[in-house]
């Protein structure tokens, strides 16, 4: 089932001799449950990629389809709604909120839509987590990985059709980055997540079904298998 459609997604930055092409006309889809990493170097236009694809930024050129829905034919208000429903974010930067405790931090989305929190959900995703005796602990009492960890609880606890992670290892020592990419993994495989992940190391994308890279605004498709 095809939950991703990118379709000629271009952005330029500036005009005359400030003009840069931070992407070009890349394409692809996505299947539900599936997990694919973007690479490239600093610069290369894959954080451009995501944040458009993520209605973080507006597209100069193509389209955006989520679940079958056009994301940029929308009114700005409608998008955030329904960005806020269905795409979850994970940031290098953790940006949890300070005052919250952990279990606060995850279940913050849902309390933003008006909604109450499933607490069979929430008590089954600190379990996978392992934040089950952290859930009352502030951001400043967790370690890095700890706080990523929450960030993406955080993006699991709406059930979104897409999870993007940008540079979600970025602040992280390498156990700790392990820790994180088989908890991507996990979401993937155990709640059918659709996981779309940018990072600049090749040692990261082991996991991933299939493996993307952008250079100077052009996306490619490395390799992989679709499930």
């Amino acid at each position: 089932m095809e939950i991703l459609r990118v379709q000629n997604l271009s952005k330029t930055y500036g005009q005359g001799e400030t003009k840069v092409e931070a992407l070009k006309n890349a394409s692809f889809s996505m299947e539900k449950g599936e997990f694919a990493a973007v690479v490239g170097e600093s610069g290369s236009g894959k954080s451009t990629l995501l944040n458009c694809i993520g209605g973080l930024d507006v597209p100069t050129a193509g389209s955006v389809y989520l679940d079958g829905e056009a994301l940029f034919s929308m009114g700005e208000n409608k998008r955030t709604i329904f960005r806020r429903r269905n795409i979850g974010f994970i940031f290098q930067s953790f940006h949890l909120i300070s005052e919250l405790n952990v279990e606060q931090n995850i279940i913050f989305p849902l309390l933003l839509d008006h909604k109450k929190p499933d607490r069979d959900q929430v008590e089954e995703i600190l379990k996978v987590l392992g934040l089950t005796d952290r859930r009352s602990h502030l951001p400043g009492q967790l370690s890095g990985g700890q706080q990523q960890r929450v960030a993406i609880g955080r993006a699991l606890i709406t059930r979104p059709a897409l999870i993007l992670a940008d540079e979600p290892t970025g602040n992280l020592d390498s156990q700790n980055s392990r820790d994180v990419m088989d908890l991507l993994f996990q979401a993937s495989r155990r709640y059918q997540q659709t996981v779309l992940m940018i990072t600049h190391n090749m040692n990261l994308t082991t996991s991933a079904d299939r493996v993307f890279r952008v250079t100077d605004g052009v996306l490619k498709e490395l390799g992989g298998e679709r499930r």
